[in-house]
Order: C-alpha cells, then structure tokens, then sequence
C-alpha cells in the first residue's frame, strides 16, 4: 500500500481491480464469450468509479503512463467492437452502427471538454475576493455543479447505455435494443453540450481581468487600508492566517487582509475584514497600497519579497505562534523593521541566538488569540481528568526533537489509556502530520486505532454504563442541535446557493457584520453542543479545523506536548503540562535549551514520568510547578494588563506614526508635496 501511495486496501483492492479488469475483458472478447464480457466491463466501471469517488493517487498516475479516463474509456469501446467481430457481426448492420456510434459520441467529446474547460478560464478572476464591493464588475451566476463537477466523468459514463443496449441485443437477438442504447447515449451527449451553451456566451463569463483590477483598484482607492496581514502558504497552512483573523477585525484603522494562493481562500475563516488574494506578482506590483502603513507577515516564505519592496509602509513580522523552535529565530526575519514577540521569552531568544536581529526591533505585544483560553480551577472538570495529547509535526529534517510522535508517541497514548485510574484522551495531531514522513504518517495511524480501539472498549465497559444511560438524552439533544447549527451556518455561507465557484463567491461575499457574529456566535455553541455530544469519559481523536484547538485546551485538565507554540498558548491556562525530550538531551539540558519546558513535566521516550503529570492533576498538593507556571506565563506570554489586543493595536498605531514620518521626511527631502 506504501508502495501503491493509496490510502486503504479497498482502494488498492478497486486498483488491482482495474489493473485486471481490462485484460479479462480483452480475453472476452477474444474468446468471445458475452457474460465475461459484461462482467469484466462492470467491475471496470464500478473500480474505476470508486477510485474517482475517493481521489486516488493512482488515478493520475494512471494518465501520466498512457492510460488517463479517456484512452480507459475508448479502450472499452474498442474491445466492444472486437467482441462484436469475433461472434460473427462484422458484415452485419448492428456492427457498423454501433462503430458509427461510438465514433460519434467520441467526437461530441471534444467540444464538450472545449466548453467546460473555456468556461472555467473564462470565468477565473485574477484576484479572488471576499469583503469587497466588485458590483462595478458585472459577474454572472456560475454553472450549476451538476454541468461543471468531474464533466469528463459524467460525458464518458453516457456509453454505459451503448455497451449495455449491445451486448443485451447480443444475448436476445433483437438489435432494436442496442439502436435504442445508442442512440440514448448520443442524445445525453447532445443534451449536455446544450446545457452547456448557454454559458460560454460573453454575458455568463467574467469580464477581461483588466477590468476586474481597475475595479480592485477603485476599490483600494476608496477604502484606503492602513494595516494589512500578509500571507502565503498552502492550502494546510491556512490555520496560520485563520488564527491572526480576530484580530484583525479588532484593530484600529481601516486592516485588510492580502493573500497570495487561491487555495488559501475557501480554507479561511468567517471574517468581516476585507480580503484579497492576488496569485500574480506582476498584479501585486501595480496595486495602489501607498495608504497601507504596516504590513503584517505571518510566515517567513519567499513570496513575502513581492511585498518586502515597498519602503512606503512598515513590515513586521508576527509569525503564527511562539515557540523554542528554530524557526522563531530565523535568520530571514531581519529583514522586516520590527519583530513582534509575546513576551520578554521571545526577546531573549533572539538575542541568544544572535542572528542579526536588534533588541530595539523587537516589540513585545502579547498574544490577543489567547483571550478565548480559561484558567485553571486547580481541580478536573469531571470525575475523570481528561489530558490533551497535541503533537507537532515531522518537520522538514528528521532531527528526532522535532516531534514526540515517532519515538514517544505510541508509549505516551498505551500509558495514558491504561492508566491505573482512568484517564480521558484527547488525540490532536498537527495538520501537517504525516505531510513529510511516511513514518509520522503511520504512527500517527496507529494511534488513531488505538484510541478508537479503546473507546470502543470503554463503550462496552459496566463501569460507565450507568454514566451512559443517564447521559443519553442530554446527548442525543445535543447531537440534533449540532445538525440544526449545520444546517444554519451552511445556509449562511451559501445563501441558499451550492452552484458557486470563485467568481461568484468574489461577487456574492460582502462583508456582513450581523451575518458574522451569528455565525461565530453558531460556531461556539456548535463546539459546546459536540463536547455535550460525547462522554466526559470517552476518548477523542480531534482533526480537521472545526474542532478549535483552544476549545481541547478548555475541555483538558493537562496536556502532552513538544517544542511548539502550542505549549506556549497552553501555559495561557495554567494548567499542568508535559514535553516530550525525544532528542534525549537530558533534563537539565532540555531545560536550558528550551524556555517552554521549565515548569513542565519533561518526558523521556519511554513516557514513564507521565505519572507525576497525572498526579499534579488528581491532587494540588502534588501539582510542584503550579507556581513556576505562573512566572512563565508572564516571561513567555506577558503581561495579563492591558490586555494583549490593547497593547497589539498600540503598536501597530505607533509603528504607523513611524511610517508616516519616515514618508513624510522623504517627500520633503525630494521636493514632493506632503500627502497622506
């Protein structure tokens, strides 16, 4: 299954099916013998079927060596053709129609790929937006998906009834049947060229994109951003922005937000800001952002030069979280005029690491995301204390400190599950899991099988029947109001529509305060109603984006972790934590090297010291570091007062002034009038 890069043995299983099935049919037809004809013709189509259906790696493997849907499809028809010869209807009538049929059909193939493919260029924006009024720009409704969803598919399928309504005439003798079947196949054909007609004229397009910048440009000249957060990234990067989002809508001035890949824009998260994504550097370039005063950067990646030139406004770099990791002192970040940091942890980590960025750059400003975070009770919230498991990722080098999960992992999660008094789990991998390693990839399988396992166990247990049925009601209520908040946000952020591309949402997505605060006011009673949903006592395995990691760090009385920021954001809570030293540099070294750790439970690979991380849950009497974490909160995380968006916005305001005065000084020193 490595080998094969496919995700299950059903899906290898609908591969080799394929791979067979093709064989099998040339040998029917050879031999002939109609009924293995037909079935080997079907298990083609339904494998094949099954391998779109679930995205298979294989599938575009397939057309890189000559054997892409369509040369499947003809191959198909083709053998057809022979099967029909070898069983003695070569001279006949039946022989040459279904030729010129299939020949027909093939060729109606052609100006349907020409359409849909015009339509989907012609329809493409060079910038996508949300937030922002393109009503100067004339954008007409998008296709319905049934005509634009995997088109080639759905055209190709239509010779089902042409193979069926053969082969049927075959076997009965009443060629009436295979006329009947083909013909259907070549009047769907036609029927979808049609509905596909309407849309390829002028009026259903997208105007040229020159008239779509200029709009973006009046648009810029109208609402003048001061502040903008600037970002590039893939799509699974998109929690980077996503966390920066709220706080933006919080700051002074008029923000706005600039992204780089389309990929990012249906990954981002309800806001009211305005937005715009912009692929083209060349587009870039010509934008009027001569209003902006600070831009924002939360990754260090190449494209952010396209934006690094402008000396008209102020660069920062906030970065998407504060760790000991190497990468909160990348070399690359002198490059912007401040670095902020969330305390004085991160001031002091860049001058030990010495890699040219002055102390006078750098600006402690809290971490404002951090508000949604609740402290400590100093006791568990249930019976049961239910401790968060949130490893980092593999990194881009295999240096055994990156992450917890290949050496620790499996012994952290077999400790926790059968601990001697009993634990609640909850498992949240790092998006980018697996995105490197296979190995990370298959730890990280089968420690999902393990919990799975285990909570299916404990669903089974008497020990929590009671505590089972007592609940039922309440969670069954709860699962309903889930459905009923899904359905609401789905109407919110589809308007009653679901045929909607990029064109149309650009169009479409104005900025809607009320819209948003109902839909963040869903999504938070959405988040409690699937925690209501679930036992306090039933283990979790939590992906994907809808679970927020800062509702785990609410729902947890302790966390296991590894150099990342989210330790940092953990400590927010007070509660007790654990790291992970898999590079075994030894207690006293991994304390020293890592700012993080030094009020943490320090965990070998072997994970035994998690014991002493459960008893500083169960007993305050036990809990030695709650003091140490109190003090690290404050070095790592500054001060509680004022609040971290207070002293966020009273930054960006003072690095504003400092951009308009160097702005200022500029043009006097040139002869220039003095603007705004």
């Amino acid at each position: 299954m490595r080998l094969a890069r496919v995700g299950s043995g059903s899906e290898l299983a609908a591969a080799l099916l394929v791979a067979l099935g093709f064989p099998c049919i040339m040998l029917a037809a050879i031999i002939p013998n109609l009924w293995f004809f037909a079935a080997a013709t079907a298990v083609t189509y339904l494998a094949d079927r099954y391998l779109h259906h679930c995205g298979s790696y294989l599938i575009n493997r397939l057309a890189a060596v000559r054997a892409g849907l369509s040369i499947r499809f003809l191959v198909r028809q083709l053998l057809l053709i022979l099967l029909l010869s070898r069983m003695g209807y070569g001279e006949e009538t039946l022989f040459y129609v279904t030729v010129a049929c299939l020949l027909a059909f093939y060729g109606l193939q052609a100006p349907q790929s020409a359409m849909v493919t015009l339509i989907r260029l012609r329809r493409k924006l060079p910038v996508v937006t949300r937030n922002i009024d393109l009503s100067s720009v004339r954008i007409a409704d998008a296709p319905p998906q049934s005509l634009m969803n995997r088109p080639a598919e759905k055209m190709l399928h239509l010779d089902v009834f042409a193979i069926v309504g053969v082969l049927v005439a075959v076997e009965t003798g009443k060629e009436a049947i295979a006329y009947a079947g083909l013909g259907l196949t070549l009047v769907l054909a036609v029927c979808y060229l049609v509905a596909l007609l309407p849309y390829v004229r002028p009026s259903r397009l997208v105007p040229p994109e020159t008239k779509v910048l200029n709009a973006v440009g009046d648009w810029l000249a109208e609402y003048r951003p001061t502040v903008m957060l600037y970002f590039s990234g893939s799509k699974d990067s998109a929690y980077q922005v996503n966390m920066w989002l709220e706080t933006m809508a919080q700051l002074g001035g008029r923000p706005m937000i600039l992204l780089r890949e389309r990929n990012i824009v249906p990954q981002l998260a309800t806001t009211s800001v305005p937005v715009l994504c912009v692929p083209g550097g060349v587009h870039l370039m010509n934008l009027d952002l001569s209003s902006v005063r600070v831009a924002l950067y939360a990754a260090n990646v190449g494209k952010n030069i396209h934006l690094l030139r402008v000396p008209t406004m102020k660069h920062v770099f906030i970065g998407h979280g504060d760790s000991d990791k190497i990468a909160s002192v990348n070399p690359y970040s002198k490059v912007y005029d401040e670095v902020w940091t969330a305390g004085r942890a991160g001031r002091d980590r860049y001058a030990l690491a010495d890699v040219g960025v002055r102390d006078e750059d750098i600006v402690e400003v809290g971490r404002p995301q951090l508000a949604a975070i609740r402290s400590w009770s100093g006791t568990p919230g249930n019976p049961i204390p239910t401790v968060l498991y949130a490893p980092t990722w593999e990194g881009w080098d295999d240096n055994p400190g990156n992450t917890s999960l290949l050496l620790a992992g499996e012994n952290i999660v077999r400790r926790l599950l059968e601990a001697e008094e009993p634990v609640r789990l909850l498992y949240k991998p790092h998006p980018f899991t697996g995105t490197r390693s296979a190995k990370a990839k298959a730890v990280h399988l089968r420690i999902t099988a393990m919990i799975e396992q285990a909570a299916a166990q404990r669903a089974t247990d008497p020990r929590w029947a009671r505590e089972s049925a007592a609940l039922q009601g309440e969670q069954a209520e709860a699962r309903a109001e889930m459905v009923r908040i899904e359905a609401r946000l789905a109407e919110l952020a589809g308007g009653g529509r679901t045929a909607r591309d990029e064109a149309e949402l650009s169009r479409d997505s104005l900025a809607d305060p009320a819209r948003e605060a109902e839909t963040a006011k869903l999504k938070d009673e959405w988040n409690a109603a699937s925690w209501r949903a679930q036992g306090w006592w039933e283990h979790r395995v939590i992906t994907g984006a809808q679970m927020r990691l800062y509702d785990c760090f609410n729902e947890s009385d302790a966390m296991v972790s590894d150099i990342s920021s989210v330790v940092s954001d953990f400590i927010a809570s007070g509660k007790p934590y654990a790291v992970t030293d898999s590079a075994e540099l030894g207690e006293e070294e991994f304390r020293r090297q890592n700012t993080a750790v030094r009020a943490a439970v320090i965990l070998s690979n072997s994970a035994a010291e998690l014991k002493a991380l459960l008893a500083a849950v169960k007993d305050p009497a036990a809990d030695t570091l709650a003091d140490d974490r109190r003090e690290l909160k404050q070095y790592l995380l500054g001060p509680d007062e004022p609040t971290s968006i207070v002293q966020f916005d009273t930054a960006v305001t003072t690095l504003a002034a400092k951009s308009d005065a160097r702005n200022t000084g500029v043009a006097k020193s040139l002869g220039e009038p003095v603007g705004g």
